[in-house]
């Protein structure tokens, strides 16, 4: 009788399978779990100088299994290199420079977290751990430390401030400034880090001192809008600083830093698919539009004539004002801070904001109104908003109130310029507005909108000819 083939074949594979478990085991019976372990040298002298600072410890596995390599010194003190690592079965070397996990003695106070630490001068008993489901082992021997340079990299000083940031360059809280004193020569990297782990490098300022070098350390953040990116997404974040010298030794040190309303202010004066970017129109002037420094004026009602939407030059008497009308848009995700004077406020001639008591405010939004015979950019500047239409938001280090046009929002802008001024050779002149971010930047496409041309006729003397 013959057997189908395909049962003769499994026959035969189980056949040699049984034959293979049956020589190995005649061949390697009993095979211990750990086959060697040693270090290359019983001596080093961790102290960076290039000679004996590190040795390999070398083991070999027979089967998988979990591995621990931990040192007892003299007072029985038990320091950690390895904890618990699986391991396949086969050979290993690895550097041993003396850096156990980090450990602290009970006399000492140091802030922050040891994470990698140097053994103290002295012989210390090693022992290597190799367990598995079914079986453990160990092995041991001795190694001496001697001429150890111990001193932990310590950052003794590690400040923030503040603690709350809000990266979208309206000109408060934008920047953080950290402090971190090192007391001695170290790597030294500082770093923001998110809730699911993922890194944000913060750079030194290159102030003083190089870089590892011992001392202060000085370390400023701004989210990275200053380079055109945008920052971390809102929430609380670690900032971390860790330091690590020569012999690998390292120190961590971490506190909380909350990030609000962040990201990349965009803004602009509107375009119009029809009829002009900004209204301009002459009006008379009355007294009671006068403002400066200790007046506030009545304000000039906003442009409602329809033949102001039109690109044509404008002749106006001497003395009277310029209307302007325009729309600012807020297209980014954050609210963009403006500060006075309110729409509506009119501006002599002569007069500049400062003149007005709106002084420069870096990184606050203001629209501009400049014509030829301007002495400086933009010298008449108004909120970009009036108040009905702009947030308050309070700043919760100082207590200072800042007004805001809300992300997304649009605004109208108005007021006007009494023109009290011929100058023949600049008659007529053109004047445009322009959105500012001041101390910042005033962009290309807000630089020149809607410029116009205006002619000034003094009607006194023209009556008298």
């Amino acid at each position: 009788m013959r057997f189908p083939a395909w049962i003769t074949a499994l026959t035969a594979l189980i056949t040699a399978a049984v034959v293979i478990v049956i020589a190995q085991a005649v061949l390697q019976p009993n095979r211990p779990l750990i086959l060697a372990a040693k270090f290359d040298s019983p001596t080093i002298t961790p102290n960076a100088d290039g000679v004996d600072d590190v040795t390999s410890f070398r083991y070999e596995l027979s089967r998988n299994a979990d591995i621990t390599l931990s040192l007892r010194g003299a007072d029985n003190s038990e320091y950690v290199f390895r904890d618990k690592q699986p391991r396949v079965a086969q050979a290993y070397a690895v550097l041993f420079s003396g850096v156990v996990d980090g450990y602290t003695r009970p006399d000492e106070a140091i802030e922050g977290i040891v994470e990698r630490r140097l053994l103290a001068n002295g012989e210390y008993h090693w022992t290597l751990t190799a367990q598995n489901a079914a079986e453990a082992q160990t092995m041991d021997g001795t190694i001496t430390i001697a001429d150890a340079n111990s001193h932990l990299p310590v950052i003794s000083t590690f400040t923030i401030g503040p603690s709350i940031f809000s990266p979208n360059q309206d000109g408060v809280a934008d920047r953080v400034d950290i402090e971190v004193y090192l007391e001695q020569p170290a790597d030294l990297r500082v770093f923001l880090v998110g809730a699911q782990g993922q890194e944000y490098p913060i750079s030194a300022r290159k102030e003083g001192r190089q870089p590892g070098e011992a001392g202060r350390q000085m370390f400023d953040y701004e989210g990275g809008i200053d380079l055109n990116a945008e920052p971390p997404p809102d929430g609380t974040y670690k900032v971390v600083a860790v330091a690590q010298d020569a012999e690998g030794q390292r120190v961590r040190r971490e506190t909380d830093l909350t990030i609000v309303d962040g990201g990349k202010p965009l803004a602009e004066i509107s375009a119009q698919s029809v009829g002009v970017d900004v209204l301009f129109q002459p009006q008379p002037y009355d007294d009671k539009y006068f403002a400066d420094a200790k007046t506030r004026g009545a304000l000039v009602d906003q442009i409602t004539d329809p033949a102001a939407r039109s690109n044509v030059s404008i002749v106006m008497p001497v003395g009277d004002m310029l209307v302007f009308m325009l729309t600012i848009e807020n297209y980014s995700n954050v609210p963009i801070r403006t500060t006075g004077p309110t729409p509506g406020t009119v501006y002599q001639q002569n007069q500049v904001a400062a003149s007005l008591g709106a002084f420069e405010s870096p990184g606050a939004w203001r629209v501009g109104i400049q014509c030829d015979t301007s002495t400086e950019p933009f010298p008449y500047r108004w909120a970009v908003g009036s108040p009905d239409v702009l947030i308050e938001k309070t700043n919760p280090g100082t207590g200072e109130v800042f007004s805001y046009l809300p992300a997304g929002a649009r605004a109208l802008v108005w007021g006007a310029v009494r023109m009290t001024d011929i100058q023949e050779r600049q008659n007529p002149q053109n004047c445009w507005a322009g959105l500012i971010q001041e101390q910042v930047e005033v962009s290309l496409r807000n630089s020149v909108v809607g410029q116009r041309e205006i002619r000034l006729v003094d009607a006194t003397a023209e009556s008298a000819k």
